[in-house]
């Protein structure tokens, strides 16, 4: 039987440093103390300010902004080590974490599609200790907090999506941010400059940007992918426009990248006064997007091009606010074949086609072309919030008064 605990140190500090997760590294260190002292824990986010970013002299930003705070969300999915005794509870539980920066060991649980923050029930462990479950992370987001003259955060948020690459430095915590400007143009910020950079070419507002195999990619509303230069701040052509969708998504799955396109419908909001004549004085007051449909393309560079995807198989791919993720359904949820999408947006309500839902959580069905909510789904709906009974039964929370938990 092999000694893991023998292996070489140089080997071990390489393997250490290709885990990008903070879990992952954590459960490496756990394995024995050879393993932990040839690891060094991961250095925490930056902790300087952001500029703020130019907005062509709007006032896009709220008054008392000085410029932005940096965070990080892991998307998280947790199983019981021991499969439960019942088939019906063996599927994972899907959770986005983001450590507080004051309090160490602490951590906010908000929804993993969103930032929704739900009350957490009364059996929820005070503490949860991770060495009893598997841990994987899914995926990782970044989030731009507004923060005034002292220092303190405000509430609100830069609503767009931004993606991070970490450079390797031993020296300094380098690194670079990209994100879509309020105009639709990609902004991109590099630590040693310590500003802000706008890129001047959009022939189409952009969509959604990712980190995919080390480079960053940006796709405009039209499908067109560009690879951006950090160094040159230059973009190159990688992928001719798909045309058709209204929302373009950009996701890694399998070690590939695929675009989502997101279809929308409008439709008129009636029942209120006046409602046939100022409809069209002001259309976007009175007209709700409902999403329709999707389609799904896979990225093929060497064509630059991207080609249409029949089958997902048992692949489900998660569209989030801030970030996307795909997972396979023989690992979260065995009962189920997979081969779905889940967002965020206004889904239809096929009992009622005179109403609209609010914004809430959805799955397109990639085979049958069907949309559900997803809470009326209840094998899906319980990989989401409440916890699942192998969480909560482990301990009795402490104190139900704050929407925070502990991690050990």
């Amino acid at each position: 039987m092999v000694d893991w605990s023998t292996l070489p140190k140089d080997l071990l500090d390489l393997i250490s440093k290709s885990l990008e997760s903070s879990f992952d590294l954590v459960q490496f260190r756990s394995v024995c103390s050879s393993w932990r002292s040839a690891a060094e824990p991961k250095r925490p986010l930056p902790t300087h300010h952001l500029p703020i970013l130019p907005d062509n002299g709007g006032s896009l930003f709220p008054d008392s902004a000085v410029g932005f705070r940096l965070s990080q969300r892991s998307i998280l999915l947790i199983k019981p080590h021991e499969p439960p005794h019942n088939e019906a509870d063996s599927f994972g539980w899907l959770i986005k974490v983001e450590e507080d920066l004051n309090v160490p060991r602490k951590v906010t649980l908000s929804d993993p599609l969103c930032d929704k923050r739900n009350s957490i029930p009364e059996n929820f462990p005070r503490v949860l200790d991770m060495s009893k479950f598997k841990v994987r992370e899914l995926g990782r987001e970044f989030k731009l907090h507004y923060f005034n003259t002292v220092g303190d955060i405000v509430e609100s948020l830069y609503l767009e999506k931004a993606v991070v690459k970490y450079l390797d430095c031993d020296v300094e915590y380098k690194f670079v941010l990209l994100t879509i400007h309020v105009s639709g143009k990609l902004a991109v910020f590099r630590s040693w400059d310590r500003a802000w950079t706008v890129i001047n070419d959009m022939p189409s507002p952009y969509d959604d940007v990712i980190l995919f195999n080390g480079r960053f990619f940006a796709v405009d509303n039209n499908g067109r992918t560009v690879v951006v230069d950090y160094s040159s701040l230059k973009l190159t052509l990688v992928a001719s426009p798909v045309f058709g969708g209204d929302k373009k998504f950009l996701i890694e799955s399998c070690g590939g990248m695929l675009l989502v396109d997101m279809y929308l419908s409008l439709e008129a909001v009636e029942g209120d006064p006046g409602f046939d004549e100022e409809i069209f004085e002001h259309p976007a007051f009175y007209m709700n997007e409902r999403t329709v449909k999707f389609k799904v393309y896979r990225f093929v560079e060497r064509e630059e091009s991207w080609v249409d995807v029949y089958d997902l198989g048992d692949k489900m791919l998660f569209l989030g606010d801030d970030s996307t993720f795909s997972a396979s359904a023989s690992d979260i949820l065995p009962t189920c074949d997979g081969s779905s999408v889940f967002f965020n947006g206004n889904v239809f309500n096929g009992e009622d086609l005179g109403a609209m839902q609010d914004r809430d959580l959805g799955v397109f069905d990639f085979r049958t072309g069907k949309i559900e909510l997803v809470q009326k789904l209840p094998e899906y709906a319980k990989l989401f919030w409440p916890p699942p009974p192998w969480i909560t039964s482990h301990a009795r929370a402490e104190d139900h008064t704050g929407e925070t938990a502990s991690q050990s």
